[in-house]
């Protein structure tokens, strides 16, 4: 069977994603099962050995056979201990080892350069089927052996039942199905209800981590108390959803744990009638008791096995969504992976229409620098995310140095044409590593000083506490929003592409540090393409020419001196 690995290329089951998931690690799970297997047969026979003890050394008085039987018995416990500590390991490492695999193949595919699996999920919900649902999945490879071991321990000690008596070997084999059959189906609303609370507490999770980010948005518009509610009720519904869950979990677990014990006090007292009228010996019905009490154990395990392998098929089917999701985008005609190797490579866009953009039209020759003014902000991001491959167009074509991106595979669109996004976020980690990311260097070199230098990310960082070298919290929220873009903007100058498309890059920063960025930026990109998607006059002011864009194409194609002196709907976009 060949393995789904979950690109979006092919649909994914819940199923698969189990399977493929103990295949992994076959090895390791089937020597688990049988050293798990061998411990609980040792433990099913200790009962065993010790009624043997009783009628054959006890009962007689026998010191030779007491001392034989007693070796026997402690060899039993080294079996039973050695097969414990060796198969555990066994199926933790087979557990742990998928849980870190099968989160490795989420975010494969959420990093896959075509996209798609994040759309219409927070980042709380997604951390969410990368951490606790891939858990939840992994850990069938250690519930698997626990199970079978739990199984063959029933069996053992249905053998050694029907060895001291038909009817109580019988009485096990024949009310062991259906008290799984049982157990099966109480433990089918507990699979339901934990997709739910998996799914809304995922929600809380995104809802909470996006508060968290804009927060200093949120009380700069006094929107605080209203957020605060937002949360609580999403976390209230997910609340909700996981004691509905918890109680149906008590109610299985509640429902096995009666049902074993009544099936094991059937046990004992057929075992005690029988002892009464002689059929077995005492030291036959102190194995009985001891085997019943044994029984209480693999039962439990049984019972609480159902009950993760529900919450696995559940949790399974959400990383299925994640691995099937359609991508973004395609993977190119030719699937190229290398775009125009030139420094500075010609952007050309002809009929494009995606959103708001309709039949777009533009040229940007090699090596210079265009502003782009949309006073529809809506075009402009559907342009860059065109543009960054984010999206496919309705229609049209993108062309980079003659070569459409879409004989380009989307990994090599993106090392020659690099989009800035708006809302470019920082990670964790320090200021310097934000900006040396893309390049790799993880030192100031010279280009990176440079970079930093023309975003005046460098003027940032000295009211740092620890200039370059201070740590960063996720997405930049340790930072203000003037230092977040600057941090941002040196990133993407830093990766030097040959072409170099910025939206909105200075919103956050003060008139005088905006245009000194203008100019700084001019300079540093010389020779380069750069596109300024901007409504900004000292970004637009150091361009080379602007092209203006109503209802989705472009109307005004010109040096923004001349439309501020010509074009009055222009003068008042840039200066309103």
């Amino acid at each position: 069977m060949t393995e789904h690995r979950g690109t979006g290329d092919t649909q994914v089951t819940a199923r698969e994603v189990v399977r493929s998931t103990i295949r992994s690690f076959r090895g390791r799970v089937a020597a688990a099962t049988v050293l798990l297997c061998g411990h609980q047969v040792g433990e099913a026979l200790v009962p065993v050995l010790v009624g043997v003890v009783i009628d054959r050394a006890v009962a007689t008085g026998d010191v030779g056979s007491l001392v034989i039987w007693l070796l026997v018995l402690a060899a039993d416990f080294a079996m039973l201990s050695y097969s414990y500590r060796f198969g555990a390991r066994q199926a933790l490492h087979a557990d742990l080892r998928a849980d870190a695999g099968l989160r490795t193949r989420v975010a494969a595919r959420l990093l896959d350069h075509r996209g798609g699996a994040e759309t219409g999920r927070l980042p709380g919900s997604i951390t969410s089927i990368a951490v606790a649902d891939a858990k939840r999945v992994a850990v069938m490879n250690f519930w698997i052996p626990t199970a079978a071991a739990a199984a063959a321990a029933l069996v053992v000690a249905a053998v050694a039942l029907l060895r001291i008596s038909l009817p109580l070997g019988l009485l096990i084999l024949l009310g062991t199905p259906p008290l799984l059959w049982l157990i099966g189906r109480v433990g089918r609303p507990l699979e339901r209800r934990s997709g739910a609370e998996q799914e809304r507490a995922a929600r809380a999770a995104g809802t909470a981590a996006d508060l968290v980010s804009g927060i200093r948005v949120l009380k700069g518009l006094g929107a605080g108390p209203a957020a605060a509610e937002q949360y609580a009720a999403s976390s209230r519904t997910a609340l909700g959803a996981t004691l509905r869950a918890t109680r149906a979990e008590a109610g299985f677990l509640g429902t096995v744990q009666l049902a074993n014990g009544l099936f094991l006090a059937v046990i004992a007292l057929v075992g005690g009638l029988l002892a009464l009228d002689g059929s077995i010996t005492v030291g036959n019905l102190v194995s009985a008791v001891g085997l019943a009490q044994f029984l209480v154990g693999p039962l439990q395990t049984l019972g609480i096995a159902g009950a993760r392998f529900a919450q696995a098929r559940a949790s399974a089917g959400r990383i299925a969504e994640i691995l099937s999701a359609p991508p973004a985008v395609g993977p190119g005609r030719d699937g190229r992976d290398a775009g125009p190797t030139d420094p500075a490579a010609a952007l050309a866009v002809t009929g494009l229409r995606h959103g708001p953009l309709d039949g777009l039209d533009l040229e940007v020759p090699a090596g210079q620098l265009l502003g782009v003014v949309a006073p529809d902000p809506s075009a402009a991001t559907a342009l860059a995310r065109c543009l960054a491959r984010d999206v496919a167009p309705d229609s049209g074509r993108i062309l980079l140095g003659g070569t459409g991106v879409d004989d380009l595979a989307p990994a090599a669109t993106r090392s020659t044409l690099l989009v800035a996004a708006h809302d470019a976020h920082l990670f964790t980690g320090t200021v310097l590593d934000n900006v040396t990311a893309a390049t790799g260097d993880g030192a100031p070199g010279s280009a990176t000083v440079a970079a930093m230098a023309a975003a005046r990310a460098d003027q940032a960082v000295e009211a740092l506490p620890q200039g370059a070298d201070t740590p960063v919290t996720s997405r930049g929220s340790s930072l203000s929003g003037g230092q977040r873009q600057r941090v941002a903007l040196a990133r993407a100058l830093a990766a030097d592409p040959p072409v170099l498309v910025l939206h909105d890059p200075t919103t956050a920063v003060d008139a005088v540090t905006e245009s000194e960025i203008a100019a700084r930026l001019r300079e540093h990109r010389t020779g380069r393409t750069t596109v300024l998607l901007t409504t900004s006059p000292a970004l637009l002011a150091v361009t080379d020419r602007v092209v203006v864009l109503r209802e989705g194409r472009v109307v005004a194609d010109a040096t923004h001196t001349e439309l501020m002196t010509d074009d009055t709907d222009y003068r008042r976009v840039v200066t309103g």
